[in-house]
């Protein structure tokens, strides 16, 4: 029988591959994977089970031909999918066997050879070969994967570039899989994982597939207009030739450019009964919102759910997610309404949170699922469209209950938002940094800018280095901090009052919590001249209205952080926006001081 590392192995009867070897008894919720694909006698491997139930007590002993093996390291996550990965060093060439157990009970088992060597993945005419369609064990898994890759990080990690993370073995549970040396940081051939904010789930989503054998594939799409949502034609898969004698990593390497070059802002915003699109609406529960979850906002941002952190009686519940940045750079955000945009009146397309469409196989080829089959499958059977026209306040309400199924503290939830802003506003000193660095490095006397709308949506350096849709969104997110203790008035039953105290009186404590906690957290930028200048969040939200038109790279670093004209702060400012630039923006700053993006151009 074929060993089953080359494979992740679907405890779902009957969907367990013909080649899996030896299926151990197992309950039809657990599905598991063996990593690398090959394991060779005396070397390190990783077991990843997950499972649609918690299964409390659960953990992974494996058995090799020589007797039981020592666990190494054991992670746990997730809820659902809930998820046990563990680590192992492979004793001698046999058969060997993982299982999941609680107490004597054998909730997943899976078996698989241990070899003398490493044994690459066959090469074929295609980018890569598909084993398998998609099922709900492998999402399982790929949920699984994905938490696990970012379990240890919080809001506010950052990392230059997604290979960053995918090369660390300590996170990636699929690091160097197929054995190519595709993880290896050392290595010149490594892969390169660079996508911008549309690309980022895309990336995942391929290179979860390319390691397993899963089918993928993406659409071109328009980029729509008014009225018109981005609508998908040609289909680009896994399942398209290469040229003969392209290695496995320099094909997918090169596929990775193809996904690149063929999604867009618009991508994501189909329309939520489009059956051509690549993701597909999802109901607002927590059992559909899993990690790998996309959430597409109205104008062109893409986050990809990684990971939940329940409410306790403490601390408020956090929901995380990841998302790309056009200088490559990915980062961990919060889901609040200074990170996640809805809106579904005058935009292009239908946003919200979205599933990538399950792909079958048929006759060999990649077939993505209608809406039709998804609603009626055992396997999904999660197609809504609870968000179509949803106003913005019920989307918000809908995932606060989901956030934070219990009332809040007021205190704490108002000192959560305050770190939520400053976490947005330490990675807009990153953004801000890299293109003035960009300006000096270069020495480029002007970034072009764009026409109307299309400030937000274009390409090249104004993309890389203006921060309109960021600034946009900080502005959206001082009124939603400034707006805080006015809801708690306006609606205390969302909240826990303290026995013995009055509304007024939370009010008034939140006020006096608000003046601290601005003058306690606080930014340093590098000025013009070298020099470094600390704003406090109360400088900041003083200068809101100067935010409407800081988003220039053109303009010094002085002026992107709000310095007021005449100021000591303003002195060393060396340069500024041309005029025709500086006349643009006062035309669009009403955009920013009603907090409402026009409707982009569609080309």
């Amino acid at each position: 029988m074929t060993p089953l590392v080359s494979i992740a192995l679907l405890l779902l009867p009957p969907a367990a591959p013909a080649d899996a070897g030896k299926v151990c008894a197992s309950k039809d919720t657990v599905a598991v994977l063996v990593s690398p694909r090959s394991v060779v006698a005396g070397e390190a491997f990783r077991v990843l089970f997950a499972s649609e139930t918690p299964e409390e007590g659960a953990t992974v002993e494996v058995e090799g031909p020589d007797g039981p093996l020592t666990l190494a390291s054991l992670r746990t996550g997730g809820g659902p999918p809930f998820w046990w990965a563990a680590g192992f060093k492979a004793g001698a060439k046999g058969t060997t066997t993982a299982k999941l157990i609680r107490g004597g009970e054998t909730l997943g088992c899976a078996s698989f050879a241990v070899g003398g060597a490493k044994k690459p993945p066959p090469a074929g005419g295609a980018v890569w070969a598909s084993k398998h369609a998609w099922t709900k064990g492998f999402e399982n898994l790929f949920s699984a994967w994905l938490e696990a890759l970012f379990a240890e990080a919080d809001e506010g990690s950052t990392w230059k570039a997604l290979h960053e993370v995918t090369q660390n073995p300590g996170k990636n549970l699929l690091h160097d899989h197929l054995g190519l040396g595709e993880d290896d940081a050392g290595s010149k051939s490594a892969l390169k994982l660079t996508p911008d904010c549309a690309d980022n789930p895309f990336f995942l989503r391929a290179y979860f597939s390319w390691k397993l054998g899963l089918p993928y594939g993406n659409h071109k799409c328009s980029r729509g207009s008014a009225g018109k949502p981005p609508h998908c034609g040609e289909y680009v898969s896994n399942a398209d030739p290469v040229e003969e004698g392209t290695g496995q990593l320099q094909a997918f390497q090169g596929f990775l450019k193809t996904v690149m070059s063929s999604v867009h802002s618009a991508t994501a915003r189909t329309s939520l009964e489009d059956e051509t699109s690549d993701l597909y609406p999802l109901p607002l529960e927590r059992d559909a919102l899993r990690p790998g979850t996309v959430f597409a906002d109205p104008y062109g941002h893409t986050l990809t759910v990684v990971r939940w952190i329940p409410q306790t009686e403490k601390k408020p519940g956090v929901l995380l997610a990841v998302d790309a940045q056009p200088d490559g750079t990915i980062g961990i955000k919060r889901f609040w309404q200074g990170n996640f945009l809805f809106a579904t009146e005058n935009v292009i397309g239908e946003p919200g949170f979205k599933a990538f469409r399950p792909v079958a196989m048929k006759k060999g080829e990649p077939v993505p699922l209608k809406n039709g089959k998804i609603k009626a499958s055992k396997d999904y059977g999660n197609f809504s469209l609870q968000q179509d026209g949803m106003a913005p306040e019920a989307f918000y309400d809908a995932m606060d209950r989901l956030i934070n199924p219990e009332p809040l503290d007021p205190v704490v939830a108002y000192k959560e938002l305050h770190t939520a802003i400053h976490e947005q506003l330490l990675i807009r000193v990153v953004s801000v940094d890299n293109g003035e660095s960009y300006m000096k490095s270069t020495n480029c006397k002007v970034v072009p800018m764009p026409d109307g709308a299309d400030i937000f949506q274009t390409s090249g350096p104004w993309e890389d280095y203006s921060t309109p849709s960021r600034d946009m969104r900080l502005l959206i997110a001082m009124d939603v901090l400034l707006d805080f203790p006015d809801k708690v008035e306006r609606v205390p039953e969302a909240f826990e009052i303290p026995k013995g105290k009055t509304v007024k009186a939370v009010v008034k404590e939140l006020g006096a919590l608000h003046k601290t906690w601005c003058k306690e957290l606080s930014i340093d930028y590098v000025k013009s001249d070298g020099t470094s200048r600390t704003l406090t969040l109360a400088d900041i939200l003083d200068r809101m209205e100067a935010f409407e038109a800081a988003y220039n790279p053109n303009d010094c670093i002085e002026v992107r952080w709000g310095a007021p004209e005449g100021s000591a702060e303003m002195a060393t400012c060396k340069r500024r926006a041309p005029a025709d630039q500086q006349k643009k923006m006062e035309a669009y700053r009403a955009w920013f001081h009603d907090r409402v993006r026009p409707v982009e151009t569609g080309k």
